[in-house]
């Protein structure tokens, strides 16, 4: 493993589906129409869109020989208005749902956090997965969008270094 392709092992294993825990992705029955690594140039308009960032790389190292990459990583959500009825509400509550199946894909098996052997473990250390929503009142005058940031911890395979 490479700490080069953390974010796209992370997308792997939220784009999984069949396992028992929520699919994301629409094809697979799931509520949102992308999940995709990295943020692109020119992001999606009236769709709903998870972007997996990566905001830090960390090396512990302990003892003297053991190295283990930890990443923080950050999900832009983006929810459309879409509620034909006007109901702003109706959309604000589904975008809930929404992102409540991303905490539970995040959150994986009982006893089994490691994002099906992606990493060592994820959302254990620190113990806690951050969910901010940014304020509808900005965000859906100026694009008719709601938006949240997940973030959390996850660390990789110890080796030697």
């Amino acid at each position: 493993m490479s700490t080069a392709d953390a974010v796209d092992r992370e997308v792997a294993w939220l784009t999984s589906s069949g396992d028992g825990l929520p699919a994301l992705l629409t094809g697979a029955g799931g509520q949102w129409q992308n999940v995709q690594a990295y943020m692109p140039r020119s992001p999606g308009r009236r769709g709903s869109n998870v972007y997996v960032l990566r905001r830090a790389i960390r090396e512990e190292r302990f003892a003297n020989q053991r190295r283990m990459a930890v990443h923080e990583f950050h999900l832009k959500l983006v929810w459309p208005l879409s509620n034909g009825t006007g109901s702003s509400e109706a959309d604000q509550r589904a975008f809930d749902v929404a992102v409540d199946d991303v905490l539970t894909r995040i959150g994986g098996y009982p006893g089994d956090h490691s994002h099906g052997g992606r990493f060592r473990s994820v959302a254990e250390s620190p113990h806690w997965v951050d969910v901010r929503f940014e304020d509808p009142a900005i965000t859906v005058p100026a694009d008719a969008e709601f938006r949240a940031e997940i973030t959390y911890s996850a660390d990789d395979a110890e080796f030697n270094g």
